[in-house]
């Protein structure tokens, strides 16, 4: 599939490039990202230069990641998202922001148009989110962008050689008053 460019009112979110590497780089040294995300520890440029070269455009060339740098207009890149298609109609959410912009409510209107375009063109019925349980700062972006949090699954999230606790959530197209393209019928009560 051929990358696709998404606008919000404040952001541009496009796929990334070699152009973005050293921004990658440099954001990726934040103690937080490496803490409660599974990019490798020490983040080094050569770990960079796969993503922006290798894995992002894969994952749009074979369907499998749909991976968007969030940038502001003025170009200065704020953060990453990326939908990875786990089974038929379910894609997980992922993201990072960068430390300065933490706080300013991009990554969460990143994960609402991202998400609202899976749902519109991508025939997704559930966006589901997972965080290590502690990360309260991804749970808040997740909870604010509509995510109904529906419990802890343990030991189902390995990051660094160690298996750990995760939170998992998700986001339907009803919780953005938009159709499934397959019918749900929620359980009872």
């Amino acid at each position: 599939m051929e990358p696709v460019t998404l606008t919000t009112d404040r952001l541009l979110l496009r796929t990334v490039g070699p152009q973005e590497t050293d921004a990658v780089y440099a954001i990726c040294q934040d103690p937080d990202i490496r803490r409660w995300t599974t990019i490798p520890s020490p983040y080094l440029p050569e770990h960079a230069r796969g993503f922006t070269e290798q894995i992002a455009p894969e994952g749009w060339a074979d369907g499998s990641m749909f991976t968007f740098g969030v940038f502001l207009p003025t170009g200065e890149l704020t953060g990453m998202l990326s939908l990875t298609m786990r089974s038929l109609g379910t894609a997980e959410i992922g993201f990072w922001g960068a430390k300065e912009h933490r706080g300013n409510g991009y990554t969460t209107e990143a994960a609402l148009a991202a998400s609202r375009w899976a749902f519109t063109r991508m025939s997704v019925d559930r966006v589901e989110w997972r965080a290590e349980v502690g990360n309260v700062a991804s749970r808040a972006v997740a909870e604010r962008a509509g995510f109904t949090i529906e419990g802890v699954l343990r030991s189902s999230l390995s990051n660094k050689g160690v298996l750990r606790d995760g939170w998992v959530g998700s986001l339907l197209p009803s919780d953005l008053g938009l159709p499934s393209t397959t019918p749900y019928l929620p359980g009872p009560g």
